[in-house]
């Protein structure tokens, strides 16, 4: 069953890329008496993501944090070192922080995992974005087809603030 509105979200442990290398953060320190946006991908560098879903939320990031968000977030289930080298291909700099669900825990705990699906080899995230206050869900959208980005993508949550 899928997290909805009014859910708290689990406690779940990311992999970040740190000055210092690999580091962690819970979701606690993550969302915890902030207002966080999260976007979840299916995977970094892949057409949608990469191209459609990422650019309007690193063009529209002052924006969004303009109208109270502590926090943008994007989760992928990938590896920190893969997530760090999108962020800096796609020119990021510190405007949004690239999270690495590395075994899926985070998106299985809240419903959200997809497939596992043929082109990818194994489980991976549905495209998804939800807003968080202090760790409860306040919005979500999830794309009906994976390689759409509108319901999840910058308009839409700039429209839900």
């Amino acid at each position: 069953m899928s997290i909805k509105v009014g859910d708290k979200l689990p406690e779940a442990s990311f992999k970040v890329m740190t000055a210092d290398g690999p580091g962690e953060i819970s979701s606690s320190e993550l969302f915890g008496g902030k207002t966080v946006v999260l976007f979840g991908v299916p995977g970094a560098f892949t057409p949608t993501c990469h191209m459609n879903h990422l650019p309007g939320f690193i063009e529209h990031a002052d924006t969004i944090k303009s109208k109270g968000v502590d926090t943008i977030a994007v989760l992928s289930v990938n590896d920190v070192f893969v997530m760090d080298a999108w962020k800096k291909a796609s020119n990021a700099s510190d405007q949004i922080t690239f999270l690495a669900d590395t075994g899926a825990e985070f998106v299985e705990a809240v419903g959200l995992g997809l497939g596992p699906a043929p082109i990818f080899g194994h489980l991976r995230s549905q495209r998804f974005a939800l807003i968080a206050k202090d760790g409860e869900v306040t919005f979500l959208a999830v794309e009906e087809t994976p390689s759409d980005a509108t319901a999840t993508g910058a308009a839409a949550i700039l429209a839900a603030l």
